[in-house]
């Protein structure tokens, strides 16, 4: 996979989950919107983004782009692992 497909496949999961956590972040975008998602600071991803959204969109949808300032560091969610050893 592509460096520019795999951010994108991570943003997007993030996006996903950002708005189930904070549904009131999603009231003004406009249902069936395209969202296109911008890195501040990442042009190359950023236009790599909004050709594949102009590619996607469908005639008349609405677009919105998403600034995103960066992403926190991946943290796990496990929670007291063990090592048992046999």
């Amino acid at each position: 996979m592509e460096i520019l497909e795999k951010r994108h496949s991570i943003l997007v999961t993030e996006f996903d989950r950002y708005v189930a956590e904070h549904p009131e972040f999603a009231v003004n975008i406009p249902q069936n919107a395209q969202i296109v998602l911008q890195i501040e600071g990442d042009e190359e991803y950023n236009k790599w983004s909004r050709n594949l959204a102009e590619k996607q969109r469908e005639r008349g949808q609405p677009v919105v782009y998403v600034k995103i300032k960066g992403l926190k560091p991946v943290k796990s969610r496990l929670i007291k692992p063990e090592v048992v050893l046999s």
